[in-house]
């Protein structure tokens, strides 16, 4: 870029105020800063342009490499398991081939179902939500008494006399 040194712009100064003028000159630097901020914001601009098409062109050529070592990965996975696959039924029908045919040790078993079990719900009785053992800690009465048997239940002794 071009070399700006303190005395180029001091003399670029002094001869734009005397070509210009000193009433015009402050509208004029404030116009030309303007126009070179505009310059620096294109200049950046395009740098950015750039350097994202540079880095979309090497996430496309990363996106590739990596498309092809998963497609080999799955090549040996898929291999490996026809490879085991063909091994096992390979031992499966010699194994097969051993058994005499009316051994039964061949045949599949299934286990028998389930018995039916009723849940034991009672829908006759109404349940509360509360435990038992939080009902009795807390004092809450559990069990409904009519007022006479709660009256001989608290009545204080009789004394004879």
């Amino acid at each position: 870029m071009i070399d700006f040194g303190f005395d180029k712009i001091a003399l670029i100064g002094a001869v734009a105020l005397i070509v210009i003028g000193p009433e015009k000159l402050p509208r004029v630097a404030r116009t030309v800063g303007h126009l070179v901020g505009k310059a620096q914001r294109y200049v950046a601009d395009v740098k950015a342009e750039v350097n994202r098409s540079i880095e979309l062109e090497e996430l496309k050529k990363m996106k590739t490499e990596f498309e092809d070592a998963a497609r080999n990965v799955e090549k040996t996975v898929s291999s490996h398991m026809n490879e085991a696959k063909s091994d096992l039924e390979s031992t499966w029908n010699e194994a097969n081939g051993v058994l005499p045919p009316n051994s039964g040790q061949h045949e599949t078993w299934t286990p028998p179902p389930p018995a039916y079990k009723h849940p034991k719900k009672n829908w006759r009785l109404k349940r509360g939500a509360t435990p038992q053992w939080y009902k009795q800690r807390a004092g809450v009465r559990v069990k409904a008494q009519s007022g006479a048997a709660r009256v001989a239940r608290f009545r204080p002794p009789r004394s004879t006399a």
